[in-house]
């Protein structure tokens, strides 16, 4: 049975079995058992929930409410026993554990990958609570209704405990990601990153767990402490993440086996559970000995680093260190139950070591030290523009090349024709990581279709190699008109304008008018031979407004396109004489302003829309003045006084 209610009241509930009886009335006691991040406990968010109570084959609730409850969910889990056999991890060194698979985890409703801590620093001991009459075959489907509640009830990512212990000794893996791996669940809110939760099948508030649960608890947590070298009767300095009882940021010193209690404020493990862990610590240390605790490295490449770590009892060590090619380049050696040994990296060349304590019997431990190089990339290779036109006109005679490597490389860059032969070097030179940009310019090769080729080579000798398609044609040069304004308004000013430009070979010809991607007109589609060309534009009765000329040229090779910018415009700008005695006006567009004052004329050019002054020295008896814009559309004249 689960629950989730809102408001600050209780909620009891009662169940009844196959056999029709009732049981006694209990009260939901509140989850205590908490993912540490809102995205797990989101679902949940405003609402109490209540922690899963085993109730055995029932198929009635009932339930009351006692003080202020404004809604309430209940969930009744079915997990019904199944007879299959017991699957067990293969584990070297660690006690029988029955996996996700032996007890039939649903790994569909899994709602995340796992998540890693650095480390298993310490142990945090729980109890389920619920009934303790189960049977040894009921084992497996309490475990499976526990996470059926935590995932899709609460809306945990998995079960939120690492490991669940029952009365009869048989241990069952719990979150998914590795029962080896760091695996960070969702049993003491707070202290769930670098801590391994193991619960006990039961209540134990008042009853003692089992000897065979006690054995099998001393056993798991042996071997998993001794995973991370972790000493059982030492002490962990954490951080808290944030709990009821401990403040986000908090720092706690907590013994390496510790109770939920011990972080949370709540009575789990139970208090007579409780009472049974220092003897439990004590059996624990006990457990599986030589073992080795702490190992530490202190220290950079490039400098003297030093290896420590504590021994179970007095016995011979070593210390290794290898490089990538997995061959000794350093070790140090003693006996005693201390190791301390210091390596003098100065004369090592960069790169990442391999590093190994070990002492017979003992369960080595292993790290690394500095970086591996990263792996040689040529990523992002670019050209623009893809198809360079060398013939002079200022438009795509050059072009610019961009590329990554990831580490430091000698790059070589080169043109390949169509059979892959070389035809042109452009650049041999070393250059960082990161992105490089390379200019090239006086591009001499003949119209064609080649590859461009860069060749990256570390100090390794590792070469990579990456190419991009490149064009080189000349056909099409200097397309431009002769304005940059047309008014088709029959006035005899600007009526047309002109498009020139050079083929220099024969091509097919197209000039679009578009206004954004919308073709709108196509003054011209026809094969033209090579030479100077001209081409002339009525503006096809389109309204006023802004386009692009585009001119496309199609020859053997390929096609290229030029375009310029141009405006139609049939409106003749407004000129006001806004104050004779200033000689102030207002202009409606920028344009070319005549101004004749005393009968001499003064020509302005206006750049900008607005009010503009004429200085004059002396007085002015008359005034008269006119505006022409660039598409020689004129204003009406005004005069003054």
């Amino acid at each position: 049975m689960g629950a989730h209610w809102r408001g600050p009241g209780l909620v009891k509930y009662r169940t009844r079995n196959l056999a029709g009886r009732w049981s006694a009335w209990r009260v939901f006691s509140q989850e205590d058992a908490l993912p540490d991040t809102r995205r797990e406990r989101r679902a949940t968010r405003g609402w109490r929930v209540a922690s899963p109570f085993w109730t055995g084959p029932s198929n009635a609730i009932q339930y009351r409410s006692v003080g202020r409850v404004s809604r309430l969910r209940a969930y009744f889990v079915r997990s019904p026993r199944e007879r299959f056999a017991v699957r067990r991890a293969d584990l070297a060194n660690a006690p029988p554990v029955i996996a996700r698979a032996g007890w039939h985890a649903d790994e569909a409703i899994r709602r995340a990958p796992p998540y890693y801590a650095d480390s298993v620093h310490l142990a945090i001991v729980h109890h389920t609570a619920g009934s303790n009459s189960y049977t040894r075959a009921q084992s497996a489907s309490i475990v499976r209704a526990i996470e059926l509640y935590h995932v899709q009830g609460n809306g945990w990512n998995d079960i939120g405990y690492n490991f669940l212990v029952d009365k009869y000794g048989q241990i069952f893996e719990g979150r998914y990601g590795g029962m080896t791996k760091p695996v960070i669940g969702a049993h003491s809110q707070g202290f769930n990153t670098g801590s391994v939760g193991v619960a006990v099948i039961g209540d134990y508030s008042s009853t003692s767990i089992t000897p065979a649960a006690r054995a099998a608890l001393v056993s798991l947590l042996a071997w998993r402490l001794d995973l991370d070298h972790v000493d059982p009767s030492s002490s962990a300095v954490r951080i808290s993440a944030g709990n009821p009882r401990y403040r986000a940021g908090a720092t706690v010193t907590l013994r390496a086996i510790s109770a939920h209690r011990d972080v949370y404020p709540t009575s789990c493990p139970g208090a007579s559970f409780y009472g049974q862990l220092s003897a439990i610590r004590a059996g624990v240390a006990q457990t599986g000995l030589p073992k080795l605790y702490s190992p530490a490295v202190v220290g950079a490449l490039g400098g003297p680093i030093r290896f420590t770590g504590r021994l179970s009892g007095q016995t011979s060590w070593a210390v290794t260190v290898r490089d990538q090619k997995r061959l000794v380049v350093a070790s140090g050696a003693g006996i005693g139950a201390i190791v301390d040994w210091t390596w003098n990296s100065t004369a090592a060349p960069a790169g990442q070591y391999t590093w190994t304590i070990s002492a017979p019997q003992m369960r080595s431990a292993t790290g690394t030290i500095g970086l591996a190089p990263a792996p040689l990339s040529l990523q992002q290779l670019k050209i623009m523009p893809g198809v360079v036109t060398p013939n002079g006109d200022g438009r795509s005679d050059d072009a610019k090349v961009t590329y990554r490597i990831s580490v430091p490389a000698l790059v070589t860059a080169s043109v390949l024709n169509s059979l892959g032969d070389t035809v042109a070097t452009l650049f041999s030179q070393r250059r960082p990581a990161g992105q490089s940009t390379f200019a090239w310019s006086q591009v001499n090769l003949t119209d064609g279709r080649y590859r461009l080729s860069l060749v990256a080579r570390d100090d390794r000798g590792k070469q990579v190699q990456s190419t991009v398609q490149l064009y080189v044609d000349r056909t099409l040069a200097g397309f431009i008109a002769s304005a940059r304004v047309i008014s088709p308004n029959g006035d005899g000013r600007f009526d047309t304008l002109d498009y020139s430009f050079q083929l220099n070979a024969p091509a097919h010809v197209r000039l679009r008018i578009l206004r954004g991607s919308s073709v709108l007109a196509t003054p011209f589609d026809s094969a033209l031979a090579a030479g100077p060309q001209r081409l002339t534009w009525d503006g096809d009765s389109l309204p006023d407004g802004r386009y692009s000329a585009v001119l496309i040229a199609t020859d053997t090779l390929l096609t290229v396109r030029q375009s310029v910018i141009v405006r139609i415009d049939r409106v003749a700008p407004t000129l006001r004489l806004a104050s004779f005695r200033l000689l102030r006006f207002w202009l409606s567009e920028p344009a070319q302003v005549t101004v004749v004052l005393n009968g001499r004329p003064h020509v302005l050019a206006i750049k900008r829309a607005g009010s503009f002054r004429v200085g004059h020295a002396g007085s002015v008896r008359a005034v008269r003045a006119y505006a022409r814009d660039l598409a020689g559309n004129q204003s009406r004249q005004v005069r003054g006084p």
